[in-house]
């Protein structure tokens, strides 16, 4: 599809890939509605809305929903579910407001946000949902355990809504980036983001490569990888 002018929803846009995301798109012609608790500091395009949304809370969620339609005059093409965070740790040692934020933001945030939007693209007979993942969506890694959790369950989830929707025209597509080099490690005391890992520009443009598809081609699950993850070595 071309983008030009076509109305398309991320989350999680103040910086990694949703903001990288948000600045191909508009590049392209869209129009941009970024919902995020923070507005992007280093980024201003006439096509680009911020919305304040406190992605864990359904309320906040519906609401930025509400505000969106009411600006894109009831049409949404595009909604891609960014916002995520993860916490490393042993399980019995992890403290549970981190559990409890990683099952709010990386799956209930995704149910809540598809919900709101959801009855407009059946009505419309049309739209793409793009679920963002991970490699730990579909492999599991020790003293990640929780944060694996929530990614496989989007995993499941988005297997399933695609099964649900596209008799209704509506495709579903979940992504699954590898190591990202994002402020995603800012809460990972044992990793720091390098130049190896994947870029969320390449992210980005893959994610509207999908996006850009005919009608009824279908990319249901994507897995990216950095050829080689590790941290360059100094001469």
């Amino acid at each position: 599809m071309n983008l030009e002018n076509k109305q398309i929803v991320v989350t999680g846009v103040s910086r990694g890939i949703g903001l990288a995301l948000c600045k191909l798109l508009t590049s392209k012609g869209a129009v941009v509605y970024g919902w995020g608790r923070n507005q992007p500091t280093d980024f201003e395009h006439k096509s680009f809305h911020f919305i304040s949304c406190d992605i864990q809370k359904e309320d906040s969620v519906n609401a930025a929903a509400a505000t969106t339609l009411q600006q894109s005059k009831g049409r949404i093409d595009g909604l891609v579910n960014n916002a995520g965070l993860g916490y490393f740790g042993y399980l019995e040692s992890q403290p549970m407001h981190e559990i409890t934020t990683m099952i709010s933001t990386n799956l209930l945030g995704v149910i809540y946000a598809t919900r709101s939007l959801l009855p407009q693209m059946k009505a419309q007979k049309s739209g793409h949902i793009i679920n963002i993942s991970s490699i730990a969506g579909i492999e599991g890694y020790q003293q990640v355990s929780v944060y694996c959790a929530t990614k496989f369950a989007i995993t499941g989830y988005s297997d399933a809504l695609y099964k649900e929707l596209r008799d209704f025209g509506i495709k579903v597509t979940c992504v699954h980036p590898g190591s990202t080099q994002t402020n995603f490690f800012d809460n990972v005391q044992s990793i720091d983001a390098h130049n190896n890992m994947l870029q969320p520009e390449e992210v980005a443009a893959n994610l509207c490569f999908v996006l850009e598809q005919s009608g009824n081609f279908l990319t249901n699950s994507l897995v990216f990888r950095p050829l080689n993850p590790r941290p360059k070595k100094k001469d």
